[in-house]
């Protein structure tokens, strides 16, 4: 059996490699060595994110294998971007020939290699399908919305996404599947985590350890003696803070208001901001930093990195969805810097905030949460970390017996 995997943006990169690793165990423990039921996957990369820090690192971290194709898209408009994409997709897919081609997310790779598929009728498998902000004017949306239903397999992280496309009329009948198998992304920080703390050495780098002991949600001795030296302990003393959506990014009002917030409160703890390309170049453009009092601007971050400083943050504000479910399974007080999210669980959950871009209200609810005491995490929303495992089968069992 082939499948053809077609990614382009770390996140993306994050999903495909643990259902990759899935692969990789399903082939060696149920399946003969030589038996044509082996899971042959085929990676292509679209190029839409390629710089190292957005793209090498991340195979690199993940020990994802090298793409069998790199399309080398690069960056565009979203017309450009997805129709280069189109245009190379096709010839691979003429060659390989796969029984289905797997899409992760909600990008511009995702709806190309779906789009491509569906012309040359091969199935198509949608993992992270039935997420749904409502906001169909987030690329992301549509991006999302099409690709399930050109889907034949729809895996998706919550029971609220098995509703969403239930809503639409995508459920189990003839030959399209829809199924919770839980979120991909929790398969990985459940895996990478303690990997990421004891590898990455950013929070010394960015000198955010200090000698006191830490909070309640990772405790530890009051102090520690290693070799005769005591070891420095990170206190959640700093915010981290994410930015990238084109609603925030590609609106200069918006973002100013976003980042005189971020320096409000960074008078009370620094904020720590990876930039993106995308934020950089408006940034800059703009000239929207003329002070980074309370703001830490710092170059994108590895996997590790970013697992790192989310785990140990004070609180997070983003406008990532991964990175909301991030600071869910961390326990981190999370802002989300829009006025939706797909994400519907982690707000129920009372653990996320929607918080927009204005910059009093950011400020006052960050202010409000901080002081008052987290509420008890709700078990099983996501899955409970074995939905690659739960995706392979799938395939296996759809064109296989």
């Amino acid at each position: 059996m082939k499948i053809v995997t077609i990614v382009g943006a770390r996140p993306q990169f994050i999903k495909a490699a643990a259902v990759n690793r899935a692969v990789q165990t399903f082939n060696r423990s149920s399946v003969p060595l030589g038996s044509k039921k082996r899971i042959r996957e085929i990676l292509v990369h679209t190029g839409q994110h390629y710089d190292y820090l957005m793209d090498k690192v991340f195979f690199e971290e993940l020990r994802l294998p090298r793409p069998d194709y790199h399309l080398g898209v690069g960056s565009g408009s979203h017309a450009r971007q997805t129709g280069l994409m189109l245009e190379r997709i096709e010839p691979v897919l003429e060659k390989e020939k796969p029984e289905i081609v797997v899409v992760y997310g909600d990008t511009n790779s995702t709806l190309a290699g779906a789009l491509a598929a569906a012309k040359m009728n091969i199935s198509i498998a949608h993992v992270e399908a039935g997420l749904r902000s409502y906001n169909r004017t987030m690329p992301e949306e549509m991006n999302r919305l099409l690709t399930d239903h050109l889907s034949t397999l729809l895996f998706c992280p919550t029971a609220q996404a098995v509703r969403n496309l239930s809503k639409e009329g995508i459920r189990n009948r003839d030959k399209t599947v829809v199924k919770n198998v839980g979120d991909v992304m929790y398969d990985s920080v459940l895996y990478y985590s303690q990997l990421a703390e004891k590898k990455s050495t950013t929070l010394e780098d960015l000198g955010l350890y200090t000698q006191n002991s830490c909070t309640e949600r990772f405790p530890r001795p009051r102090s520690a003696k290693r070799g005769g030296h005591t070891v420095p302990y990170p206190t959640q003393n700093y915010y981290l803070a994410t930015l990238h959506r084109a609603e925030n990014t590609d609106h200069p009002k918006r973002l100013k208001l976003i980042l005189r917030a971020l320096e409000e409160i960074g008078k009370d703890s620094p904020v720590i901001l990876p930039l993106h390309p995308r934020t950089k170049k408006m940034i800059e453009v703009r000239h929207l930093l003329t002070e980074t009092r309370g703001i830490k601007l710092i170059d994108p971050v590895s996997y590790f990195d970013m697992l790192k400083l989310e785990k140990n943050a004070k609180a997070i504000l983003t406008d990532s969805g991964g990175v909301q479910k991030e600071a869910y399974w961390f326990r981190v007080p999370c802002f989300t810097l829009r006025e939706e999210t797909e994400w519907v669980e982690t707000i129920q959950s009372r653990r996320n905030v929607l918080v927009g871009s204005e910059t009093k209200n950011i400020v006052k609810k960050v202010r409000y949460k901080m002081g008052r005491k987290p509420p008890p995490r709700r078990a099983g929303i996501f899955g409970d970390g074995k939905a690659s495992e739960k995706i392979v089968q799938v395939l296996f069992d759809y064109f296989l017996r």
